[in-house]
């Protein structure tokens, strides 16, 4: 459970969308300075996750690389009573270069992706705390050709 928080409602949604803001701009020291130093990101899709602000901005610089217009769509913000905050978002982006993943790196497709996801944020102040990251990797995969159907 979240400490108890001063920050309204709205505050803390802020607090929560700054760091995918943040990447939107691929402004590393800003998305760095949104997250507390002992950041734990889950990215559940994936299976990976990181534990440290400098080992989550890697991570997210490595998605960064392999989708270089990435750009998260926030549809809704959800603050709950204890002040953990629930986005919805797509993710869009044109897979340009190497796409790492636990399993290994997938090469450069040239293809769009298209996927919704969500992110509990628990926050520390206005800081994020933890971001457990839930998106549709079978689209995405799918999307840049990789998966089946057809």
């Amino acid at each position: 459970m979240a400490p108890a928080t001063a920050l309204s409602p709205r505050a803390l949604a802020d607090a929560a969308k700054a760091p995918l803001l943040a990447f939107n701009e691929k402004d590393w020291p800003k998305a760095k300075a949104t997250i507390t130093p002992d950041f734990i990101y889950d990215e559940v899709a994936t299976g990976r996750k990181a534990t440290g602000a400098d080992a989550t901005i890697e991570m997210w610089k490595g998605w960064a690389g392999a989708f270089p217009d990435a750009k998260g769509t926030i549809h809704s913000a959800h603050v709950a009573d204890d002040g953990v905050v629930a986005l919805e978002l797509t993710w869009e982006g044109t897979h340009k270069g190497p796409l790492q993943m636990p399993n290994g790196t997938i090469a450069p497709t040239g293809k769009t992706i298209q996927v919704r996801a969500t992110a509990i944020v628990e926050l520390t102040g206005d800081k994020a705390k933890t971001q457990r990251h839930y998106f549709d990797m079978t689209t995405l995969l799918r999307q840049i050709g990789m998966g089946g159907g057809s």
